[in-house]
């Protein structure tokens, strides 16, 4: 086997784009998009046997070993798929639709979620009547919001809404395992001459967020945490079964 460069002078200041896709999968490896951070922290357990044979102690023998390796990341763009494995969710794509008839109950005052976002073409019925947008309510990206002073709808009003709406993705959370990935980074190295990189993570089990920030004063981003796993297809003396690095 070659040796590897000798090159010493290597300082590090990467950017990059990260791919991934479920492990084991034919999917295409697609990138997540924007990431702010990314990091493999390697823990390490040390088995240490003590010298007893005369005072003073100290150490006769160690073993060390990889306890584990975690991944963490900060990722730029709260994406469909980006939220849905960190949700331990299913997404899903909403094609646009007409709506007739769906059946709310109004209260004055407050919001009637409606089964899809950003409504439009909306018409309100009471019973067969449909009853006018001005002094009773307005329409709003999250349902249909109800005025104090209703004219045309009381409290406990049973209604109909006929609308349209346009595509959107569904996220259903916590109704998956946790997903196990297969991620790819290909990095540039900005401070030695935009020198490419490459890492391959070869099974990664995330961990569900920590937190999914809702609102906030800055930009959000959804930090993700997993733990590399063996792969056990890796096969050979001085082939790695969690990761490998590649550096020009």
């Amino acid at each position: 086997m070659a040796q590897a460069t000798s090159r010493i002078f290597r300082p590090v200041l990467n950017a990059g784009t990260v791919y991934a896709r479920l492990a084991g999968s034919a999917a295409p490896m697609q990138s997540i998009g924007g990431i702010e951070e990314l990091k493999l922290d390697i823990k390490e357990d040390t088995k240490k046997q003590t010298d007893y044979s005369r005072a003073g102690g100290g150490t006769r023998a160690q073993v060390k070993r990889i306890e584990s390796i975690n991944l963490s990341a900060k990722l730029q763009d709260v994406n469909a798929t980006n939220l849905a494995r960190a949700v331990f969710g299913t997404a899903s794509a909403v094609e646009g639709a007409t709506i007739t008839g769906e059946a709310v109950t109004a209260y004055r005052g407050g919001l009637i979620r409606l089964a899809h976002i950003n409504p439009s073409a909306v018409t309100v019925k009471k019973a067969t009547v449909a009853v006018p947008a001005a002094g009773s309510y307005e329409v709003r990206p999250e349902g249909i919001f109800v005025f104090d002073g209703a004219t045309g709808i009381a409290d406990a009003d049973a209604l109909t809404v006929d609308y349209t709406h346009g595509s959107y993705d569904l996220i259903e959370a916590i109704t998956t395992a946790a997903p196990i990935l297969e991620m790819a980074y290909a990095g540039v190295n900005e401070a030695d001459n935009g020198n490419p990189s490459t890492v391959d993570i070869f099974r990664v089990q995330l961990g569900a967020t920590k937190s999914f920030g809702l609102i906030d004063k800055d930009f959000g981003s959804l930090e993700i945490e997993g733990e590399v796993l063996v792969d056990p297809t890796k096969t050979g003396a001085g082939t790695s079964r969690f990761f490998r690095v590649q550096i020009a």
